[in-house]
């Protein structure tokens, strides 16, 4: 059975940083691609980050320079790291596995979730 379990989330100050975790019981965890998306209260999913198998990564316009987003293959966990976070980057994070980066939005295997709350 697969299981991706997300961890790190919690209540932060505007301008402060927490990293999220998100291990996977994938056997093959080094080949597939890991992507972070997230759901604000009232907003559709979108995506955040993601790091294909040989760790090029990419993120959405709205956190480039503040988010970023890393692996370690012996530890099967993906990680995001975020600073400066704004009242703006509320909401719940997901991780996702999947073959690819352009299969994640639809063919990915999903985590529960972890929420993150931006005080102002």
């Amino acid at each position: 059975q697969v299981q991706l379990v997300e961890s790190g989330g919690g209540l932060v100050q505007a301008g402060g940083s927490l990293r999220l975790s998100c291990t996977a019981s994938l056997r093959t965890f080094s080949n597939y691609a890991m992507a972070w998306f997230r759901r604000a209260p009232g907003k559709q999913r979108e995506f955040v980050a993601g790091i294909t198998s040989d760790s090029t990564t990419s993120f959405a316009d709205a956190v480039k320079g503040r988010f970023t987003i890393s692996r370690d293959n012996a530890k099967n966990t993906a990680y995001l790291q975020m600073n400066s976070l704004k009242p703006e980057d509320r909401a719940v994070y997901y991780c996702a596995a999947s073959s690819s980066i352009a299969t994640m939005e639809h063919g990915a295997y999903w985590g529960q979730g972890t929420q993150v709350i931006v005080s102002s």
